[in-house]
């Protein structure tokens, strides 16, 4: 079928700008899904990048960005006229076409979603590793957490770490999709019940810009992090639970306002502590998972050595410690201070273990370190790099784990680690973000002469 061209824009344009298509509307038909949260379409040669939308549907998308030189433009199903058989309503009154950007695939039936990520693992894997699953040691699937596997039309509360922007009403919301603008919520379907219970969303924030609430697993503890408005006072903050509270300065800095500076979590037979709204991985289950994951993966015996590479608190760092034994010892690096300061803190019973200061690529080349047996990085979101694999690989390991929250970082290292001597002989997939495209990968690499 032909696709029909919807147009409310006017025909004029000046010679020197080229015209906006926002606000245009094209009748298509939705091709395989892309990293980020949306699927591919195309219109008269031009890619679309459309969200709210699922392979095979036949949708009108209205264009949110892009004009007439755009190599391709971003738009949301408005309105679908094929809907795929996994399409559901959304759950959340809150999702769809110009609201929350928080949750991207509520439309999608929960069973539904997890093959969204498989085929976006996949391609990103052949793309820029040049991988098959199978050359990856991956089975093809995206494993859901204990309990999160909820029948169609329901959502999992997993979100132990809740970002809340607030609008120049002094209500709390989220942002929408790619903007600063703000959409009131009274409910977040997919806070854990500590961040709901906290009653955030019933309560104005004047002079406030934005409010993060943390709910610990494993205890009790509860903190909201408040951003005032430039040269605001911060209002007196009274919620339904008990709570701790921080203030961020016009520098960025964390204080102090009630309560602890920080919140303690309990994961892999210990107890963390996580300062100033510092890194921790926010599904409730998901550190105790990727820690098993890692030491299945890697195995490790007494007496090894370990280096744990980006490590934040030391949640990896403590599990291979007490693997590793008296005899063995692990290094920690770590660029954020105060997660230095709390590692340190966290494993102080075990002088067996060393954390570090600084970013990778400074740090790693001090310590003189020349081998190693094991190594765990767990990278941001842009993933570690040619420079740092390449070091990593040049060490000698036997084993090294990868944890990645982005698949495309993930394949583009592990080209790199290809190239440097080292094949994944392993690769697990974790869906700790239901709702939303983001999926968490833990990979075992080996040398190749060991892989093969």
């Amino acid at each position: 079928m032909k696709n029909r061209t919807r147009t409310n824009r006017t025909k004029d344009r000046t010679d020197s700008a080229a015209a906006s298509l926002v606000g245009e509307a094209y009748e298509v038909e939705v091709g395989p899904v892309a990293h980020g949260g949306h699927c591919i379409a195309r219109h008269e040669g031009r890619v679309l990048f459309v969200r709210h939308a699922l392979p095979g549907e036949r949708v009108v998308a209205k264009v949110t960005e892009g004009d007439e030189d755009s190599r391709f433009l971003r738009a949301d199903a408005v309105e679908v006229l094929d809907a795929s058989p996994d399409r559901v309503a959304a759950p959340c009154p809150f999702s769809g076409p110009g609201k929350c950007g928080g949750c991207d695939w509520q439309h999608a039936a929960p069973g539904a979603q997890r093959r969204l990520k498989v085929a976006v693992i996949t391609e990103q894997l052949a793309r820029l590793a040049g991988l098959t699953p199978q050359e990856a040691g991956w089975d093809g699937t995206v494993e859901p957490a204990p309990g999160d596997k909820v029948p169609r039309g329901q959502v999992p509360a997993w979100r132990t770490r809740v970002q809340y922007a607030v609008d120049a009403e002094g209500r709390a919301g989220l942002r929408r999709h790619r903007s600063h603008e703000v959409e009131p919520i009274d409910r977040c379907l997919i806070a854990a019940p500590g961040v709901s219970e906290l009653g955030i969303e019933k309560r104005t924030w004047p002079s406030v810009t934005a409010i993060e609430a943390i709910a610990a697993t494993g205890s009790s503890d509860r903190q909201v992090i408040i951003t005032p408005a430039p040269d605001a006072r911060l209002p007196l903050v009274e919620l339904d639970r008990p709570v701790s509270v921080m203030r961020i300065d016009e520098q960025g800095g964390a204080h102090r306002v009630h309560g602890r500076d920080f919140v303690r979590e309990r994961a892999a037979g210990r107890t963390w502590r996580v300062g100033s709204g510092g890194f921790w991985q926010v599904h409730h289950q998901a550190a105790d998972l990727l820690v098993d994951a890692v030491l299945a993966g890697l195995a490790p015996r007494p007496g090894e050595t370990a280096l744990d590479l980006y490590c934040g608190v030391g949640l990896f760092a403590g599990a291979l410690a007490d693997r590793v034994g008296e005899r063995g010892a692990v290094l920690g690096i770590e660029s954020a201070k105060r997660a230095v300061a709390d590692a340190r803190h966290n494993l102080a019973d075990l002088d067996r273990v060393r954390v570090e200061h600084g970013t990778v690529e400074r740090v790693l080349p001090r310590t003189g370190i020349t081998e190693t047996d094991l190594i765990v990085l767990d990278p941001p979101r842009t993933g570690a790099g040619r420079p740092v694999v390449e070091h990593l690989a040049a060490l000698g390991a036997r084993a090294i784990a990868y944890v990645a929250c982005d698949p495309a970082a993930l394949a583009r290292d592990l080209s790199y680690f290809a190239t440097s001597g080292y094949h994944p002989v392993s690769l697990r997939a974790f869906d700790l973000f239901p709702m939303t495209h983001h999926v968490e990968c833990v990979a075992i690499l080996e040398p190749v002469e060991e892989a093969s």
